[in-house]
């Protein structure tokens, strides 16, 4: 502090010229200017370590993307980085380069990376209150490699990352070199990437059939994709192209006859998005990616750029039909679920088939249900993306939330986003584990949350019969007899469960008739006997290995969220009579001529033994049952199969969720059905049931996988009857389920 006074007295104290005080004060900004420049240039260096290496920025010029094949060597899909295709320089039409150079850069050729004219102009400028940048195409380069490294947000650190890492281009690489990275990696929206997929995109043409008109077009779209877009901003993008043209006079590039022609030219856009296709098996070929790179980067292979041929299970043929059959069966559905929550009319069901009027009668109670949930409907809007958005841009709680009520277009998108039905899709070989068909949503573009493998959901009833297989393997007789009413079960906390069963009740009944007609009376009885732990310890050894079960026993009535692929995956296990097989997606992995990198099987570990034979053959007699006379009889009264199957159906409270699960011995099959949000439910309980919703998506796909032989109708799993005391066993059987009227749950 008495330095600084001293400088005062020094400069402003008696006996000092007006030269001399100048000169003080020139002295003393120049130094301050030194000091500014040598602590930023300290700065810039200690940034260097924290820029990228810029080894790797012309390696996107000879990557191969890997190719996933089905079983009988088609293409699934396609692993690359982007949506993509490299020119060379030599191939990119010259008015392209030269629109680039003249409208972004036109310094390029002379720069080292950066041009300090133009970034201490825009400094200015910026200061003077109208934000400029600055960049060069070679510090564009940088900030669009390195997004994550060097960030975007308006920061001076930011900046020097990026004129740091363009000089390090500018150094490491030719000006060409960096000139056909951009072309080649710059984004052009819709998923387009660079200069040939930008051309395909907005003029359908290659890259070097585009006109001067066109490619100014494109470079002006540079400037802000959005707000120059033509498509969807034709006036601005017509604008912008005549400033590029423009531009091309002013560098030497065009003439001005040309240019008065040019610009008076309308757009001629032919769009045709160019998004990656999704294949037949999406969710599927997601799941392997997402396997392949956990699997490939400890080896050292990059699943984008190495060209790896990955040789999945899928069966092309059973892929279509799973995928036909969770269209036919939802969209069906979804018809139902329209009415129930009021986006579409009753009345549009009263004039079909029969059948029709019949669900008009179940629903018609329930039409127009999402008019008086209040509370639900407004927790909905609380929990939207557009309300934590108005939030985040400073509007209160109270006025975001109206604003949104009142929004008749968000309100009718938020009720469809909550309302449409989706489903889940797995099938797989119990011999060998291999996966089969997989659909992880009704349509992946839609909806790409994967319900086979993410999603959790309650089970439902599908997991009874690990808590029935618990207790055969215990030694419990089949044919034992349980009270068949309401029963108390005392908790450890000093509550009382009381279990309920739809339908009448009443009597004794075995412990095969709990599980063909899914009675949770009888069910809890049995895990009461067995207890909780023997049953989680079944369900895992049978393959629900990643879901936490809880060991409490409500379990018995499948409350523990688990995934479609684990469910299905444990009924393998007792389809393969006690082998448990871990799912297999990929078979082997080799490069384009054959080599092989890794082989899955059939070099895959040994089955293992979960269940002895004889439990998993009394356990399948049991739950062929329940498609003979029990809750899953709808696989032969809807949909005639006659093959040798067995399953089970699930139903959680509230009609939450519907499932089925179906065994054949070459082939089990696994379905899910709900909404994503599960307070969102099939209101009525005859369509929100496992046995009217998921049952006859499986049997829809079962069926035509019989018809089409793709699995054979002739193979059977062995039976403890004779096939002459099996076949009385069911006509007497399909008797009594008539006379009593069994449910369906």
């Amino acid at each position: 502090m008495r330095t600084l006074i001293d400088s005062f007295k020094t400069l402003f104290g008696p006996g000092v010229t007006a030269r001399q005080r100048m000169r003080l004060v020139l002295r003393g900004t120049a130094a301050t200017a030194v000091a500014i420049v040598l602590l930023g240039a300290g700065y810039a260096i200690a940034l260097i370590p924290f820029t990228p290496a810029v080894d790797n920025v012309l390696k996107a010029r000879s990557e191969r993307p890997s190719v996933l094949l089905a079983a009988d060597g088609s293409v699934l899909a396609t692993f690359r980085r982007s949506n993509r295709e490299w020119l060379g320089l030599d191939r990119i039409p010259q008015h392209v380069i030269d629109a680039l150079i003249a409208t972004e850069d036109h310094r390029f050729w002379e720069h080292p990376g950066v041009d300090w004219r133009r970034t201490l102009a825009s400094v200015f400028i910026t200061l003077g209150g109208e934000r400029q940048g600055g960049s060069t195409l070679t510090q564009q380069l940088a900030r669009n490699f390195f997004p994550e490294e060097i960030g975007r947000a308006p920061t001076a650190t930011r900046k020097l990352k990026e004129m740091i890492t363009a000089i390090k281009l500018e150094h490491r690489y030719s000006k060409r070199e960096i000139l056909e990275s951009y072309l080649n990696t710059v984004s052009f929206h819709y998923n387009a990437f660079g200069i040939e997929m930008a051309a395909r995109t907005y003029f359908n043409k290659p890259a070097r059939e585009l006109t001067v008109a066109e490619g100014a077009t494109l470079v002006g779209l540079l400037k802000g994709t959005r707000l120059y877009n033509p498509v969807s901003n034709p006036e601005r993008a017509r604008e912008r192209r005549n400033l590029v043209l423009a531009q091309m006079v002013k560098r030497g590039k065009l003439n001005q006859t040309a240019y008065a022609q040019l610009s008076r030219r309308p757009l001629r856009l032919e769009f045709v998005r160019q998004d990656l296709q999704p294949g037949p098996a999406p969710h599927f070929a997601d799941a392997v990616r997402r396997w392949l790179a956990g699997w490939s980067e400890p080896l050292g292979y990059d699943l984008y750029a190495d060209g790896l041929i990955v040789h999945s299970t899928i069966d092309v043929r059973l892929q279509r039909l799973a995928n036909l059959a969770v269209q036919r069966r939802l969209d069906a559905l979804q018809a139902v679920a329209d009415v129930e929550w009021g986006r579409a009319s009753a009345k549009l069901l009263s004039t079909r088939t029969e059948a029709y009027q019949q669900a008009r009668r179940r629903i018609e109670p329930f039409a127009h249900f999402w008019s008086t949930q209040a509370e639900l409907v407004q927790a909905f809007v609380r929990e939207s993306p557009e309300y934590a958005r108005l939030l985040d841009a400073g509007q209160p709680k109270d006025e975001a939330f109206a604003r949104l009520r009142a929004d008749a277009a968000f309100m009718a998108a938020l009720r469809e986003r909550k309302t449409r039905l989706e489903a889940g899709l797995v099938a797989i070989d119990p011999r060998s584990g291999h996966v089969r068909a997989w659909v992880g949503s009704r349509d992946f573009a839609t909806d790409s949350f994967d319900h086979v493998q993410q999603a959790r959901r309650q089970p439902g009833s599908t997991f009874k019969p690990f808590v029935y297989g618990a207790a055969l393997e215990a030694g419990m007789d089949p044919q034992r007899e349980f009270r068949n009413g309401p029963v108390a079960i005392r908790l450890p906390n000093g509550t009382v469960w009381k279990p309920t069963d739809a339908g009448e009740s009443g009597g004794r009944a075995t412990l095969e008739d709990g599980l063909v007609h899914s009675r949770n009376t009888i069910t809890a009885q049995v895990m009461q006997e067995i207890g909780a732990p023997a049953v989680v310890a079944f369900a895992q050894r049978l393959g629900v290995r990643d879901s936490k079960l809880d060991a409490v026993p409500s379990l018995a009535l499948g409350t523990s969220g688990v995934t479609l692929l684990e469910m299905t995956s444990a009924y393998g296990s007792i389809a393969a009579l006690g082998e448990y097989r871990a799912p297999l997606m990929v078979t082997r992995v080799t490069d384009a001529k054959g080599k092989l990198f890794a082989q899955f099987a059939p070099q895959q570990p040994a089955p293992e033994r979960v269940l002895q034979t004889d439990t998993a053959v009394a356990l399948i007699d049991m739950l062929r049952a329940a498609v003979e006379r029990g809750t899953g009889r709808g696989i032969r009264d809807a949909h005639g199969i006659q093959a040798d199957v067995a399953g089970k159906t699930g139903t959680t409270q509230n009609n939450a969720d519907g499932w089925f699960v179906l065994m054949h011995p070459q082939l089990v099959a696994g379905a899910w059905v709900g909404f994503n949000d599960p307070r969102v439910t099939l209101r009525s309980d005859h369509w929100g049931q496992g046995a009217h919703n998921a049952l006859h998506v499986v049997g829809d796909f079962t069926q035509r996988a019989l018809a089409e032989r793709a699995i054979d109708a002739q193979a059977e799993f062995p039976n403890r009857l004779g096939a002459g005391v099996q076949a009385a066993v069911r006509s007497v059987g399909e008797a009594i389920r008539r006379f009593f009227g069994w449910g369906d749950r």
